[in-house]
């Protein structure tokens, strides 16, 4: 499971490097993010960019990081790829979480809040 992050001012981004997000990666990228949420107390930014396929298993390790992390953190997901949005429009996901068209709009917002 490969992963970056990036730390920009409250927002900690994390670019999920891997092209797939289904069954056989899901608990891994679940205990991984876990692992993240607790050393951070930033606003988590879940970059997919470079996600071109996600099945339930994937949409559920997400929702699982998002309650992971409780409803007085900030966990939002940034650039979903064609796939994945209809995966999230199709479940109904894109009105459960906060999603951003790229990273770069968490960190410039982040920016305004600060300046």
């Amino acid at each position: 499971m490969e992963f970056e992050t990036e730390n920009h001012n409250e927002v900690l981004i994390v670019r999920l490097l891997e092209p797939r997000l289904d069954a056989a990666l899901s608990v891994r990228f679940k205990e991984a993010m876990r692992e993240v949420a607790d050393e951070s107390t930033e606003e988590i930014v879940l970059d997919l960019a470079n996600v071109t396929f996600m099945d339930s298993s994937g949409l559920g390790a997400v929702v699982a990081v998002m309650k992971h992390m409780g409803r007085e953190r900030v966990f939002k997901i940034a650039s979903l790829t064609p796939a994945v949005d209809k995966v999230f429009k199709l479940t109904r996901m894109d009105s459960v979480f906060q999603i951003l068209e790229s990273a770069q709009d968490a960190i410039e917002g982040g920016l305004q809040e600060a300046g």
